[in-house]
């Protein structure tokens, strides 16, 4: 694995809504959830991609972009900003799916899902903190990637004057995760369990916040790995 880390460019904004689909089922494809890949893409990527694109990460292997990081430091308007998107540009085109008989059972119920239970579902955030959001396919998901992502993104967030960097991510029963989140000065400040996936998979699922909050004057609060 030769990996590469580079700032997001917009030619690579197929390949970001590729892996989130590929991936979206526990690391699988979504489509047996949810056959629309273009509306998920847009749930999950599209504020990052288009209008942070600067605050975006991909990891590239042999000239193949094969995860990424999503980051947003503009929180007082991240949430104002993405409903409009979704309103203005995702809704329409579900719509009109509908309309056409795209969707089927498994679809319904996740938009049913997605619409009436995921802000419930979803652990709390931290205002005034930048936060992000991490991807890659299954081979790579080692640490050693991820780590490549994270580190440059919070060292950036750092430097910016903001008070802390959280991320959320999917967790189960296994806590080794948050082990090697608390060695980079992480700490898993909620969790709450998802259900959009019990009908497919037997154990529970978590979704957990995990919070690096910056002291004031500190060194950067992560190594560079090269």
């Amino acid at each position: 694995m030769s990996l590469k880390i580079r700032p997001y460019s917009p030619s690579d904004r197929k390949a970001v809504r590729d892996i989130c689909c590929d991936t979206g089922f526990m690391g699988n494809p979504i489509d047996p959830i949810f056959v629309d890949r273009d509306a998920f893409a847009d749930f999950f990527t599209r504020y990052y991609t288009d209008i942070e694109p600067e605050n975006a990460l991909v990891a590239e292997d042999d000239g193949r972009v094969v995860g990424y990081l999503l980051g947003c430091m503009k929180y007082d308007s991240v949430n104002r900003r993405t409903f409009w998107l979704i309103i203005s540009r995702t809704v329409p085109k579900i719509i009109g799916r509908i309309i056409t008989l795209h969707y089927n059972k498994d679809s319904y119920k996740f938009l049913s899902w997605f619409l009436f239970k995921a802000a419930g579902q979803t652990p709390k955030s931290v205002p005034e903190a930048a936060h992000f959001h991490i991807n890659m396919y299954q081979e790579y998901r080692t640490g050693f990637a991820g780590r490549r992502l994270i580190f440059p993104f919070v060292n950036s967030v750092a430097k910016q004057g903001i008070k802390g960097v959280y991320g959320q991510m999917q967790v189960y029963e296994d806590r080794r995760s948050e082990k090697v989140f608390e060695r980079y000065g992480f700490k898993f400040i909620d969790r709450k369990q998802i259900t959009k996936f019990k009908d497919y998979y037997d154990e529970p699922v978590w979704v957990a916040t995990i919070y690096n909050e910056f002291k004031q004057d500190q060194e950067p609060p992560m190594p560079l790995v090269k």
